[in-house]
Parts: structure tokens; sequence; C-alpha cells
């Protein structure tokens, strides 16, 4: 089996853009104090015997900056949402307004502040090793291609090929700094 060094190098960063938008995306849960439909998008409702997102379940709007909307598609579900809301560890008190589930967000105390900069230091943390385990796969298979005589792949190409999956891990790393340090600086803000 022939192996493209440009082949690995494709996906190496398809790896590495993977972490950082699994960041991203884990982040937009994070509560600030501010309402956002993130914060509850990605809750597990049990319901209908399985468990399902919450905006699988609902209509979730933000009608004020610190109140959330839930509208759930189903009434016989709303019992099950507010349930899941309470334990989700987000410090959520919703109240059931006849079909709607209405649910103000509380102020961030300065203690629960340094609680979600922790996580979300640790959320990153875990996506820098999957950017440096990208790396780890990467130069496996250039040091393989460089092995396999029948490639023709010379000890400068095998190197030059490592210090452009370094330059990933690099741009990639940083992306991670960059996205931690505003959601770090949103949580303080507030």
């Amino acid at each position: 089996m022939a192996i493209d060094l440009d082949e690995v190098l494709l996906e190496c960063e398809e790896h590495m853009e993977k972490g950082v938008a699994y960041l991203k995306e884990e982040l937009r849960g994070i509560r600030t104090g501010r309402a956002s439909t993130g914060m509850v998008d990605f809750i597990k409702v049990e319901a209908y015997g399985t468990e399902s997102e919450l905006r699988q379940l609902a209509l979730v709007s933000v009608p004020e900056p610190t109140q959330l909307l839930i509208k759930p598609f189903d009434p016989s579900t709303t019992q099950a949402i507010v349930k899941a809301l309470q334990s989700s560890g987000l410090g959520l008190n919703p109240m059931t307004e006849g079909k709607q589930i209405r649910v103000t967000v509380p102020a961030l105390s300065g203690e629960r502040r340094r609680d979600l900069i922790t996580s979300i230091k640790q959320m990153a943390e875990k996506q820098k090793v999957v950017i440096r385990n990208a790396r780890r796969d990467a130069n496996k298979h250039v040091d393989q291609a460089e092995k396999d005589k029948s490639l023709h792949i010379s000890e400068d190409a095998a190197k030059a090929a490592k210090d452009d999956v370094q330059d990933l891990v690099k741009k990639y790393e940083s992306q991670v700094d960059d996205i931690l340090a505003a959601k770090t600086k949103e949580i303080e803000e507030i």
C-alpha cells in the first residue's frame, strides 16, 4: 500500500480541525451568565424510552438576555425536559408555564466562574491531546513511508513532511488557545 505524504498531511490536518471544531461546540454549552440556546441544546432528555438532545424535542429561544424559553414539540415531554434541566449541573431552575418552560439564567458566583474556567481549560487540554495524537500518527506514517524503499521518499522529504506536521500542531494549538482565552474572558466579564 503506497503512502502519499500529502495525504498524510491532509488526514492529520483533518483530525486537528475536528478537535478544534469539537472544542467550539463543547464551549457553546458553557454557561456565562448570559442566556444562550447553546447552553441547553445538547442536554440529554429521557423521553419516549430513549435519550434525546433537548434541541430535538423542543424549540429554544432567548426572549431576554438572562432568560430562555423552551417550547416542547410534544407537551407530554415537558416534565422530562424540566427534570433534565434540573439535573444538568448548569444550576438552572426551570419553571413550567402551561405548555412551555421558562428558565432564568442566574448570575455566576466568583467560585462558579473559577470552576467553569478550570473546566474549559481541561476541555482545551483534551483537544490539544487530540492534536498531538494526530501528529504522532502522521509522523508514524511518514516514518513508514521513508522505510518503504519502493516509495523512494528521501530523508529530506520525510523531514520536511514532519516539519509540516509540526507547523500544523502549532497552528491548531494556537487556535485552541485563542478559543480558550476568548471563553475565559467571556466568563470573567459577566
